[in-house]
């Protein structure tokens, strides 16, 4: 194990994350807040002397092999995980650091829990870290790193396996790092383009911004406690919904499109299934629906931004669901766990590994009733590697045995069976709201602070999709 490529990457990431810190620093200049000086101030050091202290001199041996790549990702989204949590506790607005954690990591991992009652009491300045950490856990900070680094080493793939998700990751073009830049591009064109939408459609510049970070990272997190619905208006309904849709679907997508490969864009069978979903789900939530609001085109307004935020694992809330039927919030429920495309900044198990499952399961029918049939597993009209199938089941089987044992431990605390189901379940997909007290009108407050380490963990377990927090732990001097 290369120890030392691990802390100088640590310490590139950590440089970012510190450098992020001065952005809520500006806008409490902005505000008026001078606490933030001293908020941010104290943690950006901390970050700077701790990332130049790892990054001093660049190791000889610059390997990276498949261990070396996952032990780093993992390893930074914890330090970055407990240094960002600092300025909420610091402040005073978050004083009990295992929530100021919950509250980054949710952020971080683009999860959008809370364990806040009443958001609009905090600071201009912390509401934007807040969003703001949705922002740079969407794409991953540590792809970020890659889009500035000049280093072409082709080993630098085994980092971006590691923070991207999704059954399969391939680069756009020869060099790593050129794949970064150019997904940043389209993370960042995207993030403007909603902000400007959202200006025009009435929203402050500083609304904008903060619900354009939410959107982009599909994390949920919002200025307001009655989220996007404080605002009651249809066009900025539609332009979060759209946006966080577009984000949820997989970046090579975009990148086809601007080089003008169209058809393999509408090759794509995953991104098809995933719009199909969202309209099916649609239609029978606002048949369900329909009797609870004034006319079909109301339920169809709530139907249509509650699917949308749930699929995509954004989070935001224009309604209480848990007023809605049973069937509804089950259908919801299915949702997070199907989540969005591989590839995109959406949560979940993710549209192409459910695929692949359930077509395995298809194929092993086939072979029941027809022993000497010959069938593969196909996506886009192409044979998916063994390697990417076996991949999915094996993660479909560790997904359920750790959520299981998660709920497992959070049962200890007051809540019931399904309620503590339903924490792990909107954590581990890195959706934001569950069911019951946990539903977009609730929040995870009323959890101890060991259920909330426990979440932290799974909130971990779903942005790096099960392996790298795994590897970090079980982590030995062999190469793998």
């Amino acid at each position: 194990m290369n120890y030392r490529m691990i802390t100088y990457i640590m310490g590139q990431i950590l440089k970012v994350v510190g450098a992020c810190m001065l952005l809520p620093v500006a806008v409490a200049a902005i505000y008026g807040e001078k606490h933030a000086i001293f908020s941010f101030g104290i943690p950006f050091m901390i970050t700077m002397v701790i990332a130049l202290a790892f990054t001093i001199k660049k190791p000889k041996n610059n390997a990276i092999y498949s261990m070396e790549g996952f032990v780093s990702v993992a390893s930074a989204w914890i330090a970055m995980s407990a240094i960002g949590a600092m300025p909420f506790v610091i402040s005073g607005e978050i004083p009990n650091y295992f929530d100021a954690l919950f509250e980054t990591v949710s952020g971080f991992t683009t999860t959008g829990a809370t364990i806040l009652g009443n958001v609009e009491a905090m600071s201009k300045c912390c509401l934007f870290w807040r969003a703001f950490t949705h922002w740079l856990g969407g794409m991953g900070v540590l792809m970020f790193v890659l889009a500035i680094m000049s280093s072409n080493d082709a080993r630098t793939m085994h980092m971006m396996r590691a923070e991207c998700a999704g059954p399969n990751v391939g680069r756009l073009v020869s060099k790593s790092s050129f794949s970064a830049r150019i997904l940043y591009g389209i993370y960042i064109t995207l993030t403007v383009s909603e902000t400007i939408l959202l200006k025009l459609g009435g929203m402050p510049l500083y609304d904008a911004v903060i619900h354009s970070c939410s959107s982009a990272g599909t994390g949920g997190f919002s200025i307001w406690n009655d989220s996007i619905g404080h605002y009651n208006s249809v066009y900025i309904e539609m332009v979060v919904a759209t946006f966080i849709i577009l984000f949820g679907v997989n970046f090579n997508l975009y990148y086809y499109i601007i080089i003008r490969k169209f058809s393999l864009a509408y090759k794509n069978e995953e991104v098809r299934t995933y719009f199909s979903v969202i309209i099916l789900a649609t239609v029978i939530i606002t048949l369900l629906v329909m009797k609870q609001y004034s006319s079909a085109g109301e339920a169809l307004r709530r139907a249509f931004f509650m699917v949308a935020s749930t699929i995509t694992s954004a989070g935001f809330s224009t309604t209480d669901t848990g007023q809605w039927p049973t069937f509804a919030q089950a259908l919801l429920l299915l949702l997070m766990f199907v989540g969005s495309c591989a590839g995109s900044t959406g949560g979940g198990m993710k549209v192409a590994r459910i695929m692949i499952i359930v077509k395995t399961g298809i194929r092993e029918l086939k072979y029941i009733v027809s022993p000497r049939a010959v069938a593969s597993v196909k996506m886009d009209g192409k044979p998916v590697e063994k390697d990417v199938v076996r991949g999915a089941t094996n993660y479909f089987i560790l997904f359920m045995i750790l959520m299981a044992l998660s709920t497992l431990l959070i049962t200890h605390d007051k809540f019931s069976i399904e309620e503590s189901l339903s924490a792990v379940i909107t954590c581990m997909n890195n959706i934001g709201f569950g069911v019951g007290r946990f539903s977009p009108s609730g929040n995870l407050g009323g959890l101890d602070s060991f259920s909330k380490v426990v979440l932290c963990f799974d909130m971990l377990l779903g942005r790096l999709e099960i392996y790298p927090l795994i590897l970090l732990f079980a982590a030995r001097k062999n190469r793998i």
